[in-house]
């Protein structure tokens, strides 16, 4: 059986421990001074105190008398002791004020020791009262913001406005030294960002009147110079032009150098494709030369060349293999060429593409081509592509136009039909999320119009429209949950006896579409085989939420998904498809596998999406 424990003492008589068995067997347990006065009953001062939890919390965190009360008797003597007890309640209000509270009432009583040897006990009772708000705010600023503002330069008169208004610890507001602080920083940081790199705080006060139970804010910003977009100076550059580099970078010279235009312009930097590492900086140096500043920009270029191999399997298009080759500086010039080659059970497929560097407004000329084998249940499709065009993208908004012409060939067991088209068209993507590879709030919309002539097999040639459009929405809704809804629809407006590709047509049914169904199942029926309509209509509502706090990135999720494609609208009769799903939310984006019912088939299916790129 274990043996009582035993104090130890050094040779001067202090508690250094105790000493005795452990249940696993004989030895000495270290223990601090602290624990020891503890288990040995030898405490300076227990102190109780009765407070609402989180002030109860400071107050045991901080007071000195219940940090040093936890020390032995004999490390402290009684004069120390009687002052530690005596300086609490002052010390108490001292901490109640930091978190606003003004009038607090603090109350002490000593308690008679239990036992001799017993520790001192007291008993604090805190009465915090009312909680002290703001009452009014004077920001004021000093330096080129306070000048330029005063005169009714439209920038500076924007910038202080807007501080004024994003000011945190409004009138009203509860006052404490935590969010008094915090206000403080944002607004800094606001001003900073807005082109005053160098501002500092000239002087913050705030001024308690006790009476009132409010406190009064003063706090005076230093704007020092607005730093204004001068020359760009570029490092690393071996392969790739320098014109390149400054056409990326929206803004005149002249322009105010603001923080959303640096990331704007490092983002953007990234997109091109050109560079492995990218640092933007601006040269604060030399304050005198603020009115023409300049941006260091560091670059390490990628690879002229590269490889990228892929593995991966969807229930969509079975097992695939891909390679894509980048070539960043095609003969010599100032653009980029890429090709990517995919094999798979059901989708075999080349797409080319050479398209310039970015300009001065940042569009790019593009040329690129498609070849793709797509074997559905009862059909397979092979189509040619051959495009060129502009496209741009400003982050929340991508844009694309081009011409094309295209030709497929579509065969089934009953008939092979061939369709050539020449078309016009228009993509526009529109997003507004908070992030785009992991969204859980906001929306993205994506749009395209075309117009086309189209001749096909035992059919008239003649016009063709097509219209479509996508919008997801997600929107948290509360205790981890996480919304997102989807509404697809498609229309080929033309005559009844013109027959557009198949690639301009619209076929319903697999993971991103109606779960349930197999991929491009869904569609008018002719001769007892799926064919593409030219009315599409989906809908999807899904709920999802984190498995457990320990998962973060696994999430559970329920879903009910409807539509079909048809002819027209009028005959188009929805299939409705419901089930559960696991999502790993990975850095590269959602991995989803999803089993779905399909009640027009009265049979389940497991939808599921994962690919490897090395």
């Amino acid at each position: 059986m274990p043996r009582e424990a035993r104090p130890q003492y050094d040779a001067s008589g202090r508690l250094i421990g105790l000493e005795g068995d452990t249940e696993a067997g004989q030895g000495n347990v270290l223990v601090t001074p602290g624990e020891a006065a503890l288990a040995t009953g030898t405490l300076g001062v227990a102190v109780d105190i009765d407070a609402p939890e989180a002030l109860k919390a400071l107050l045991e965190r901080h007071l000195d008398v219940v940090r040093l009360g936890r020390m032995a008797r004999d490390e402290v003597d009684e004069a120390e002791w009687s002052r530690l007890i005596d300086a609490a309640p002052a010390q108490a209000r001292e901490l109640l004020q930091t978190e606003g509270y003004f009038n607090a009432r603090v109350v002490l009583q000593r308690q008679p020791r239990r036992t001799a040897g017993a520790p001192d006990r007291v008993r604090m009772t805190v009465q915090p009262g009312p909680r002290a708000r703001v009452s009014r705010i004077n920001f004021e600023f000093e330096g080129d913001l306070e000048r330029t503002s005063a005169e009714g330069e439209p920038y500076a008169v924007k910038v202080r406005d807007e501080l004024r208004a994003a000011w945190a610890l409004a009138p009203g507001r509860e006052f404490g030294n935590a969010a008094w602080s915090a206000a403080k920083s944002q607004a800094l940081a606001r001003l900073q960002a807005a082109g005053y790199a160098l501002a500092t705080w000239s002087g913050t006060a705030a001024q308690v009147d006790r009476e009132r139970n409010e406190v009064r804010l003063f706090i005076v910003a230093d704007s020092g110079p607005l730093f204004r977009l001068g020359n760009i100076v570029i490092d690393g550059l071996v392969a790739q032009d320098a014109e390149t580099v400054r056409n990326l970078l929206v803004g005149r010279k002249g322009a105010p150098v603001t923080e959303p235009m640096l990331l704007d312009f490092q983002e953007r930097l990234q997109k091109a494709g050109l560079f492995a590492s990218i640092s933007v900086t601006l040269d604060t140096s030399d304050p005198t030369r603020a009115a023409n500043a300049n941006v260091l920009v560091r670059l390490r270029e990628a690879a002229l060349q590269d490889y990228t191999f892929g593995i991966g399997v969807s229930a969509n298009t079975g097992a695939r293999a891909s390679v894509t080759h980048v070539y960043r500086r095609v003969f010599g010039q100032a653009a980029t060429a890429r090709n990517k080659a995919e094999l798979g059970e059901k989708r075999q497929a080349w797409e080319g593409e050479i398209s310039t560097h970015p300009g001065p407004d940042l569009y790019r000329n593009l040329l690129g081509g498609t070849v793709e084998w797509l074997k559905g249940d009862a059909d397979v499709v092979l189509s040619q592509r051959l495009r060129v065009g502009r496209a741009v993208d400003l982050g929340r908004i991508e844009r694309l136009y081009f011409v094309e012409a295209e030709r497929a060939k579509r065969e089934t067991d009953l008939a092979t039909t061939r369709a050539i088209a020449y078309s016009v068209n228009y993509h526009g993507v529109w997003r507004d999320l908070d992030s785009v590879v992991l969204p859980t709030q906001g929306f993205s919309f994506g749009g395209q119009i075309g117009l086309g002539r189209s001749q096909a097999t035992n059919a008239e040639t003649g016009p063709f429209t097509r219209a479509y459009g996508r919008f997801t929405g997600y929107l948290p809704l509360g205790q981890s949950w996480y919304g997102q809804a989807r509404l697809e629809l498609g229309q080929l407006f033309k005559d009844g006896l013109v027959v557009a590709p198949d690639s301009q047509r619209f076929r319903a049914g697999g993971d991103d579409s109606v779960r349930g169904y197999v991929y491009r199942s869904l569609g008018p029926i002719s001769g007892g085989v799926v064919g593409s309509g030219d009315a599409l209509i989906t809908t999807s509502i899904e709920l999802a939420r984190p498995f457990s706090a320990n998962l973060p990135s696994v999430w559970g999720a329920v879903f009910v998904d409807a539509g079909n494609a048809a002819d027209s609208f009028a005959n188009l009769r929805p299939a409705l498809g419901y089930g559960v799903g696991v999502r790993w939310r990975s850095p590269v984006g959602p991995l989803r596998v999803d089993w779905a019912y399909g009640r027009e088939l009265r049979r389940s299916r497991l939808h599921f999406s994962i690919g490897i790129a090395f």
